[in-house]
């Protein structure tokens, strides 16, 4: 499979978690990716979490439920390591979906909600941080064609 080029942000779709237009960070120094939840819990073997992104009122405060899910433990840039959760779902890039693990994580001092790590990237894309937005282009293009 040939790789895709990436810039260093972009938005993506989620459509396991039916979110559409999810600005994304991609980070070739993190292995795993992550969304931004917050009141993570788990009780009675039920996960629940709240996704925030205040960019999206429509999504934000958006509570999910996971009846299957994994305890990961993460070691942070600075660092710490830390227990998450973590879900299996789905992403759509360039007009394709893919598999992708996400830890939950309680993102508030970052700028975007989901980070995309090397697990996820790695035999797929290639980045170039001169540029953004190439998949979230390539979709609204799409649209347009099929609008016209």
């Amino acid at each position: 499979m040939e790789k895709q080029l990436i810039g260093r942000v972009d938005r993506a779709d989620f459509p396991g978690l039916h979110l559409d237009d999810i600005a994304v960070k991609i980070d070739t120094g993190a292995y795993s990716s992550a969304i931004h939840c917050d009141n993570i819990q788990e009780e009675d073997g039920v996960l629940k979490c709240t996704f925030l992104d205040e960019e999206h009122p429509q999504y934000n405060g958006k509570e999910f439920t996971f009846t299957e899910y994994d305890v990961v433990f993460v070691r942070s840039s600075n660092g710490m390591v830390q227990r998450r959760y973590q879900i299996q779902s789905t992403i759509r890039m360039f007009n394709r979906v893919f598999k992708i693990s996400l830890s939950l994580s309680s993102r508030q001092e970052m700028r975007y909600p989901v980070l995309l790590g090397r697990k996820f990237l790695t035999k797929r894309f290639i980045v170039d941080t001169e540029l953004f937005d190439l998949s979230y282009t390539a979709k609204t293009q799409k649209k347009d064609s099929q609008n016209k």
